[in-house]
């Protein structure tokens, strides 16, 4: 977040932008609690408020990534008054948008995080959920990124120690709650403030349909930047999202009108209609796609649960007949 500092509390006299980032709730350093019902993006739109009061930010110029972009629509939904612009990065509507692409891919990555129990393997699996392959392949000196990043994720990983399960959980239960209400997003479209949605072309969290789907609910607001990465595309384009975000600031202190911020095309009466049919069939394909995902989750299950049991099971010994 960037922030516009109530006057005389520490002032920056060099100029430039201040940032905060922080951890969310269940992650980190940052409290780790037990229950399901305390993980919402509400909630933790409500923390992220909180910490914009202790640090006496009046307003802000908010970023979010994936969850905490779906955070970053609950907060300025709930204060836009002290919104100065919106960046959405990698973000979904939440609910069964957060289910991955179903192809062979996300499907190995699928089994191969549910096997993960060391620092190694679970460092193997988020190299493919958060890249490109293509990033990962290229060379930087004798090394492919892959080996590079392995071993900075297995540091980073051993030494921070691998996320507590109550926050895991926690935060799968916010995104699959997460939905954003027609006032809320009217709310945003209305406020006055520019928004930005970033989003890798081979995310394979978080698929760009949602994204665009978002931007074009977020009209005449939202300008859609589309880069070739994967979920962590600021990490792999940090040069365009860089500068898609001082752009954003830019425009946000410059005033510029939202006509020329917008970049969508301008839709026909016939064009409206044709969105709504191909937005209904999305949705259609959007659910088969989540029905399909269940029923491997639950195979999944009765698999990991059928191999306890085995194990669990003793040979009986078996002695001679006495006859």
């Amino acid at each position: 977040m960037g922030f516009d500092r109530e006057p005389g509390v520490g002032q920056n006299e060099v100029g430039g932008i201040e940032v905060c980032a922080f951890d969310n709730r269940g992650m980190g350093r940052s409290s780790v609690p037990t229950k399901k019902s305390d993980y919402t993006t509400r909630i933790m739109a409500k923390d992220a408020i909180a910490l914009l009061d202790h640090l006496r930010w009046k307003k802000a110029h908010v970023f979010g990534h994936s969850m905490g972009a779906m955070i970053a629509c609950k907060l300025v939904a709930m204060v836009p008054d002290r919104i100065l612009s919106l960046a959405l990065l990698n973000v979904t509507g939440g609910g069964f948008e957060c289910f991955p692409k179903l192809d062979r891919k996300t499907l190995s990555i699928a089994i191969r995080f549910l096997k993960a129990k060391t620092p190694e393997q679970r460092a193997a699996v988020d190299l493919d959920t958060h890249y490109s392959e293509e990033y990962l392949e290229e060379y930087v000196g004798s090394n492919t990124r892959r080996a590079i990043l392995y071993q900075e994720y297995v540091k980073g990983i051993t030494t921070s120690v691998m996320q507590a399960n109550y926050g895991f959980d926690g935060q799968i239960n916010a995104c699959w709650t997460h939905k954003m209400a027609q006032t809320e997003t009217e709310l945003i479209r209305s406020s006055g403030f520019h928004v930005s949605v970033i989003h890798g072309r081979q995310d394979v969290i978080a698929e760009i349909n949602h994204a665009r789907r978002l931007a074009e609910k977020l009209q005449p607001v939202a300008r859609m930047v589309e880069l070739h990465g994967g979920h962590l595309v600021s990490h792999e384009r940090k040069e365009e999202v860089n500068q898609a975000l001082l752009d954003l600031i830019k425009a946000s202190e410059m005033k510029m009108s939202l006509h020329d911020w917008n970049n969508f095309p301008k839709k026909s009466s016939g064009g409206s209609s044709r969105t709504i049919i191909e937005g209904e069939t999305n949705i259609i394909l959007v659910k088969l796609h989540f029905y399909l995902l269940y029923l491997f989750s639950l195979f999944m299950m009765v698999i990991k649960y059928g191999r306890s049991a085995l194990q669990r099971l003793k040979p009986a010994r078996i002695g001679a007949s006495l006859t």
